[in-house]
């Protein structure tokens, strides 16, 4: 057996009830593959001793080869930093509900493992959203989202106003509840919900879908990921949240804008079957069922 692969990383979500039957296996897959499991600094004190912990935020001497998610599709959003920092592969295990970005389960892990120490694999590259806020005239931050940017309107009960540009010129205003900016990847979550289309996973382009717009003409839009948009807030009695792929990480004042183009950065994702995003459509949506 061809076994390319040696150092494997384990993100898993925090509050799965079941820990040691995942470690269970993954012991025994180490010793019979002679694997190397590491696991983030961050996540230690939800890790078995014998799993070695890193920063990898910081330069690391380890090549890790995939990263192993356990959960569901939020606990894979929040691996995308490990993804990017080690530039690994991730391998999901779902346990969650839906799991539309896994690709195998707890279950099938040791037949997975298998096809991975033997090359039988492809990697898949999703697009990001890189994504600044500007204040005043300067940048104050900078994020990159797998799924999707969120303005949303957070404890106001009233709407925002939200004013959005394309390479500079004026698009539309719209007053609404939020506005979500989504990769071909997030297509399918909180996009969806505000009536977004579905996009193959392979393109690149972003979906810009206002939530609950005051007049109904307003729709969700496609824009080029090679294009500049910006959305710049306003008319709020109450500063708003922008979310990173489901997470608050910026409180939004009066006339802050949020610069929004595709990424030269991606995350690569492991693909072991032969399921094409259709037949996932089918199966995890019911999808013209």
């Amino acid at each position: 057996m061809n076994q390319a692969m040696k150092n494997f990383a384990v993100f898993i979500h925090p509050q799965f009830s079941m820990h040691e039957g995942i470690f269970d296996l993954l012991l025994q897959l180490q010793a019979e593959y002679q694997i190397v499991f590491w696991g983030t600094a961050e996540q230690r004190l939800h890790l078995p001793n014998w799993i070695s912990c890193c920063d990898f935020s910081k330069a690391s001497t380890v090549k890790i080869d995939c990263i192993l998610v356990f959960g569901g599709d939020g606990t894979i959003l929040r691996a995308k930093d490990m993804a990017l920092n080690t530039e690994a592969p991730l391998l999901g295990v779902n346990l969650g509900y839906l799991g539309f970005l896994s690709e195998t389960t707890l279950s099938e892990l040791r037949a997975s493992i298998t096809n991975l120490l033997s090359q039988k694999f492809k990697l898949l590259r999703r697009m990001l959203i890189e994504c600044q806020v500007k204040r005043n005239g300067s940048i104050i931050g900078t994020r990159v989202a797998l799924n999707d940017a969120v303005i949303y309107k957070a404890e106001t009960p009233r709407l925002i106003h939200v004013r959005i540009y394309n390479n500079k010129r004026y698009v539309l205003d719209t007053r609404c509840d939020g506005v979500v900016a989504s990769t071909p990847t997030g297509s399918t979550a909180y996009s969806l919900s505000a009536g977004g289309p579905i996009l193959s996973p392979a393109m690149k382009a972003i979906i810009i879908a206002p939530l609950n717009p005051h007049i109904l003409s307003i729709r969700p839009m496609v824009f080029g990921a090679d294009e500049n948009i910006s959305m710049r807030v306003y008319g709020m009695e109450e500063p708003a949240w922008l979310q990173i792929d489901g997470e608050n990480v910026e409180l939004l004042r009066e006339g802050d804008e949020i610069k929004l183009r595709g990424s030269e950065r991606y995350v690569s994702f492991i693909k072991l079957s032969n399921r094409t995003f259709f037949q996932i459509l089918r199966n995890k949506l019911h999808l013209g069922r």
